[in-house]
């Protein structure tokens, strides 16, 4: 079974909702077969890359919040992220463009250390203070923690399109799924979970997407074939 979830390092409900599937993961009998792929989205993809502001006063202008009100969301937030063992600072965060980091984690999903990565840029994003936003070299440090070539990280940093072209189809897809917002997972293509759930719901999800998958059906009659007990040799 596949799980497609599409996200954005800038996302606090995908900080939160990837602690929450992953406990649900943790606990279903068949994690073993279960493929869980991290797609694009930009929450703010016409954002210049040096455009690098602080939370606070980013939600304050962009929603209209009083500043009281954007610290008592970001506390709450904290609240949230710390029921689930995540650290969350909840004052002192930059926001900007992820559009590289996502590219990033398209190269990462190749060498198969996408999650090691995104779970690096999540923390950096969200529990430490240097900021990740247009600071190549504190890419290239997490890139190289999560087990990533420096070398080879530092020359998709240098080359702005390489797989940029990944992260536009999967927001192409996002949108013709109908995903307006994320977190947002993808149930071998038959489910569609939104938002930062219980993890109750996410093992009811993978449950009942399990249940339903449909049976294998077989074409041709039986051949020769191999099993525990030898291979069928053909008589004469």
């Amino acid at each position: 079974m596949r799980v497609e979830i599409w996200s954005d390092i800038a996302c606090p409900w995908c900080y939160v909702g990837k602690a929450r599937f992953g406990k649900a993961l943790a606990s279903f009998p068949h994690r073993e077969q279960v493929e869980v792929v991290h797609r694009s989205f930009e929450l703010d993809p016409g954002r210049a890359k040096d455009d690098v502001q602080p939370v606070i006063p980013m939600l304050v202008k962009k929603y209209g919040m009083s500043e009281a009100q954007a610290e008592a969301a970001q506390d709450n937030l904290s609240a949230q992220a710390a029921a689930e063992g995540l650290a969350f600072s909840a004052q002192g965060r930059d926001s900007g463009n992820t559009f590289d980091m996502h590219r990033l984690l398209h190269f990462a999903r190749e060498q198969g250390r996408q999650t090691e990565l995104l779970d690096l840029l999540y923390k950096a994003n969200f529990a430490e203070e240097r900021s990740v936003f247009n600071d190549d070299e504190r890419l290239v440090g997490l890139a190289a923690e999560a087990g990533l070539d420096t070398d080879a990280v530092r020359k998709v940093l240098a080359d702005p399109e390489a797989y940029a072209d990944e992260v536009r189809a999967d927001e192409r897809e996002a949108a013709q799924l109908g995903v307006r917002g994320v977190p947002f997972f993808v149930l071998d293509r038959t489910y569609g979970v939104s938002g930062a759930q219980p993890a109750e719901v996410f093992a009811q999800a993978l449950n009942q997407a399990w249940g339903d998958r449909p049976p294998l059906r077989m074409a041709g009659g039986d051949a020769e074939a191999c099993g525990p007990d030898g291979c069928a040799v053909p008589q004469e």
